[in-house]
């Protein structure tokens, strides 16, 4: 598997977060869908449950220039979650929201094409607290910045909006083999 320009390979799985880790019982964990959409949808952690499982294996690229290989990961697809709640009409951007008031922007263009993840579990285990648990999004051929801990909230915008990171000067896209650390 090739790495990206300016990245370096490792085994570890560094923890990276800005803030504390949340703690979240999974029996008040929702996910709630709302914005430029018909209708808001709030999911509860027993009905992410019941969407088909999905397994991607991907590398995980962090802008402070490693990269760790072959992870597993676990979830429901990005593209199965929007289907399955009978979006059909929406605007491209959403601003993924998480516990402890992060955020960061992503296109739906984007999150179909690299199969992007709302995972549960990494390498065949649920994932961790510190690692994003329960529920990150996972977006391939992204900086890791754009694979959001601890999500809580997608907002579909008209607006292509800055979040947390690429508010304080990150790329908006975030693209590794582009090299888009910085605007």
């Amino acid at each position: 598997m090739r790495i990206p320009p300016g990245q370096i390979t490792t085994n570890k799985f560094p923890i990276m977060t800005f803030g504390s880790t949340p703690e979240i019982n999974l029996d008040e964990w929702e996910l709630r869908i709302f914005g430029s959409i018909r209708k808001e949808i709030i999911l509860k952690w027993p009905d992410l449950q019941k969407f088909p499982k999905y397994n991607l294996s991907s590398a995980f690229h962090c802008v402070t220039q490693w990269s760790r290989m072959d992870n597993e990961w676990e979830g429901v697809l990005i593209s199965t979650l929007i289907d399955s709640c009978n979006i059909t009409e929406f605007p491209n951007n959403i601003m993924v929201h998480c516990y402890g008031g992060y955020t960061t922007n992503v296109q739906y263009s984007t999150l179909i094409q690299h199969k992007a993840v709302l995972a549960y579990k990494h390498n065949h285990k649920p994932l961790k607290p510190e690692h994003g648990g329960p529920l990150r999004l996972v977006l391939p051929e992204r900086y890791a910045w754009k694979s959001a801990k601890w999500i809580n909230g997608l907002e579909f915008t008209k607006d292509n909006n800055p979040g947390f990171w690429e508010s304080r000067g990150y790329h908006m896209e975030g693209d590794p083999w582009k090299q888009h650390r910085f605007e």
